[in-house]
């Protein structure tokens, strides 16, 4: 569907690809709106929901500056999937030690590998840019106790919260393996790090702003340059962590699975990342906060919650949009929220037939704290075409 509401209460326009948008989320985007260096217009994708720091699905394009909080701390956050060459009749009857096995490979939560597990190019490819980041601006090593020693041993790491990994089948009976997880502790000691610099450059400067999650650093800036370093460096730990972790989920699998190919990856994507693209006849820095890149073309993966279904799209390339789509289902209810409404019968009920944990520790990932999917995918028909549906049949989460 296209743009279904517009805010035009800032210096330029929000198009929000949805009707179903709460309250803060709308004031973080009008205050976003007001600010001089936003460039033609502000996109909400249809799983727009109030964020930290920032709307959660939108898609900023700037110009001359950048906000830290508008990427946030989960730096290069996004998604990773394969095809294997089995199908679903192939799977064992009891998936648990499917599940189990993926659990011992890869660490969740707060844990990390007790000795490094990541591939020396993948080390060799991180090390030199971290060294650099410490050596600007060393306080940044000092906000995680060993953090220059402990970030090689986070690379394949899954971490908490909403990130994943599953098994999965399409519709044509055939499995993947969908992941999701970020740059882990050290890409959030990076955004942390940067917020609270560009803060105090907004009080340094004067400048006043709607609101202290939207400082900034102005183009050409030692902070600028040193920010737009860093985070593409925490962007790319992101990608290495997602492709160690891939590695080591196939590994583990080959253990309890019949014996399987990976066909070619579909995608490793950011849907929480600043990149710099051209848009409207101006090269932006183009943040994008829970949405990911769809140009025409271009294959993307959409995740529903624990239960439902996820999606490989094919972009579209819609201009209004900044070649975007939303970065999964979207949150309807808050973390502490969905504690206090959900119990542990609830979440079994809505992941029947899914071998995932069942317990209180995971009940603010309950399906029933998210938007509908379907709902989503239907707002977003403009934006992307559907080329397989996934249904999970095992979820590991942290």
């Amino acid at each position: 569907m296209p743009v279904q509401k517009v805010i035009t209460k800032g210096k330029v326009p929000v198009n929000i690809y949805t009707n179903d948008i709460d309250h803060g989320a709308y004031d973080q985007l009008s205050k976003m709106a007001q600010l001089p260096f936003i460039h033609s217009h502000i996109a909400a994708m249809p799983d727009v929901h109030k964020g930290i720091g920032a709307t959660v699905g939108s898609v900023i394009p700037t110009r001359g500056a950048i906000i830290p909080a508008a990427v946030g701390v989960d730096i290069g956050c996004g998604m990773n999937a394969v095809r294997l060459s089995i199908t679903a009749d192939q799977l064992p009857d009891n998936l648990k030690p499917v599940r189990h096995a993926i659990e011992d490979a890869v660490p969740v939560g707060f844990a990390m590998h007790k000795t490094i597990k990541a591939r020396r190019s993948t080390l060799n490819a991180l090390d030199g840019g971290l060294e650099s980041i410490l050596t600007s601006h060393p306080s940044i090593g000092k906000m995680v106790k060993q953090l220059s020693r402990t970030w090689s041993q986070q690379v394949g790491t899954l971490g908490g919260g909403n990130h994943f990994i599953e098994v999965c089948l399409d519709e044509n009976d055939d499995v993947w393996i969908m992941l999701h997880s970020g740059s882990r502790g050290i890409g959030n000691v990076i955004g942390r790090y940067f917020i609270q610099l560009a803060r105090k450059d907004m009080q340094r400067l004067q400048r006043n702003l709607p609101d202290r999650d939207l400082a900034y650093f102005d183009e050409g800036t030692e902070n600028f340059d040193d920010y737009f370093f860093a985070v593409h460096w925490a962007q790319d730990y992101a990608m290495w962590n997602r492709r160690e972790m891939m590695r080591m989920t196939v590994e583990a699998l080959k253990g309890v699975l019949p014996d399987f190919n990976v066909t070619k990856e579909a995608i490793n994507c950011h849907h929480n990342y600043v990149a710099v693209e051209n848009h409207f006849g101006a090269d932006v820095y183009l943040t994008r906060k829970g949405a990911i890149s769809a140009r025409e073309d271009e294959l993307g993966i959409i995740p529903g919650s624990m239960g439902a279904k996820s999606y490989i799209v094919k972009g579209k390339g819609d201009a209004k949009s900044f070649c975007s789509c939303s970065h999964g289902a979207g949150r309807v209810m808050s973390r502490t929220a969905a504690r206090k409404a959900f119990d542990a019968d609830d979440l079994a009920s809505q992941t029947d037939g899914v071998e995932c944990r069942k317990d209180t520790g995971v009940i603010d990932e309950i399906p029933g704290a998210y938007k509908d999917i379907d709902t989503v995918m239907e707002n977003q028909r403009d934006l992307v075409d559907v080329v397989h549906t996934l249904k999970q049949v095992v979820c590991v989460k942290g």
